[in-house]
């Protein structure tokens, strides 16, 4: 069996024989080269597997060879090397397209590591690969989101998942993680705005037998459960500021104390993260720390929102309801024309969530298998702009009632934003907990 090689670059001679040394133990073959030309001769010459450069070399620097690999080499992961406490050099590094990095002194445990997950990287996959049944769409704004989740699988850098509410950024960090090197391992995705604060470092970092009041036995925390896997981070910019001081030393020292521990445990977890608030304005406004915000904002993938991609809203409809059918045991519906219209005229505030959520209404109450445009309980949706349409009083039989249309929409928008969080619905919409409870009775939300 041919066995995998490896290329290294460094100038310092001690570096590159404990970098030969360590590889060939892992039962790799290794070529070494000084410099960025010596290093641009053997990818010419051999095919390799795994590239280790330094970043600072006598006739360039491995940010050079690693967008050099990245445009001649794209299935060579490279891993760049970099002195001590140089972070910025290391997410440069990782914006050019670096697999990972390692920081000198070496780490040797570390590196191994490193080098295997590196090898475990699945080859990139052409335009003809098939498409996951999860994230629908043939427009060229999901043709692109594809092609770039194939790109961020291979490598370790944090990735910010940007959308609004409903558009699957839970589904995107899940297809990276699950075409990445640690596809084998957990994803453990965690809503930040759904833990009460007090519990936060406890849920995280885990806790010790007797370290507060109700800790009855040891407790095994987020990063130790997302353990050689991935952690994802939704709607991080509700994480209060406390926590997200502590975070940001897990981040970087890859490593966590459980509340009541002595000794810190070293975890090795991908980070992604996700809100559907603009992270940059929350820093502005300094409610989201700048230093974790660029930590965790290596790299930003912007999810589409489904107003963006209007023609795929058809082919989302016809799998929605092939499940609904698959589901209840009955026939699936099929949209009318017009109601497939006034789906593409339709804002989608809620996005491809809202969307679901309408067409299981409207398979309900339609008749003979066939949803009009009557079944989807849709008001005067506007144009294709996305500005509302005005409503006419002709269109309006008693006031009350489309008030209270109005207010049983935005407040569910509200609920659902927040997985039915209901306080933190409340203080989306500006009310106190009490009125909204009072609103919840009233319009009978349970």
């Amino acid at each position: 069996m041919t066995r995998q090689r490896a290329l290294i670059v460094d100038d310092e001679p001690d570096i590159r024989e404990l970098l030969e040394i360590t590889l060939g133990r892992m039962k790799l073959d290794t070529r070494s080269a000084r410099n960025v030309k010596e290093a641009r001769e053997w990818l010419a010459r051999e095919p390799f597997d795994l590239c280790l450069t330094d970043m600072r070399l006598p006739d360039g620097t491995g940010l050079e060879l690693v967008q050099h690999i990245q445009q001649r080499h794209p299935q060579v992961p490279v891993a760049m090397i970099t002195a001590y406490g140089s972070l910025d050099t290391a997410i440069n590094a990782l914006k050019a397209g670096a697999f990972d990095f390692v920081t000198k002194p070496v780490d040797l445990g570390r590196l191994r590591e490193l080098v295997a997950t590196a090898l475990r990287i699945r080859s990139p996959e052409g335009e003809d690969a098939p498409v996951d049944n999860r994230l629908l769409g043939d427009s060229p704004p999901m043709k692109a989101l594809r092609k770039q989740i194939q790109k961020l699988a291979r490598s370790q850098a944090p990735v910010y998942i940007s959308g609004e509410s409903g558009s699957g950024k839970e589904l995107v960090a899940r297809l990276i993680h699950e075409q990445g090197p640690r596809a084998e391992q957990p994803f453990v995705p965690v809503n930040c705005g759904a833990i009460p604060s007090e519990l936060m470092e406890s849920e995280f970092f885990g806790h010790k037998k007797g370290s507060f009041t109700g800790a009855i036995e040891d407790k095994q925390g987020l990063f130790q459960a997302a353990n050689g896997g991935t952690l994802f981070l939704d709607e991080v910019a509700d994480l209060p500021l406390p926590m997200q001081v502590k975070l940001l030393r897990a981040i970087q020292e890859k490593a966590v104390r459980a509340v009541g521990g002595q000794q810190e445990v070293v975890v090795d977890v991908r980070i992604l993260c996700a809100t559907h608030k603009d992270l940059a304005a929350e820093v502005a406004a300094g409610r989201f720390r700048q230093d974790l915000y660029y930590r965790l904002n290596v790299i930003e993938l912007r999810v589409p929102p489904l107003r963006e991609r209007r023609e795929d809203i058809a082919q989302l409809a016809t799998v929605m309801l092939a499940r609904l059918a698959d589901g209840s045991g009955l026939a699936a519906a099929k949209l009318q024309p017009e109601a497939l219209e006034k789906l593409k005229n339709y804002r989608f505030p809620g996005n491809v969530r809202e969307l679901e959520n309408m067409l299981e209404r409207a398979y309900t109450l339609c008749e003979d298998d066939q949803i009009s445009a009557a079944d989807l309980r849709l008001a005067d949706a506007g144009g294709p702009s996305g500005e509302a349409g005005e409503t006419s009083l002709a269109q309006i039989d008693n006031l009350e009632d489309y008030l209270e249309g109005v207010e049983r929409k935005l407040i569910m928008q509200a609920l659902e934003e927040t997985r039915w969080n209901r306080t933190a619905a409340a203080q989306r919409l500006g009310l106190t907990f009490r009125s909204m409870r009072y609103r919840l009775k009233k319009l009978g939300i349970d």
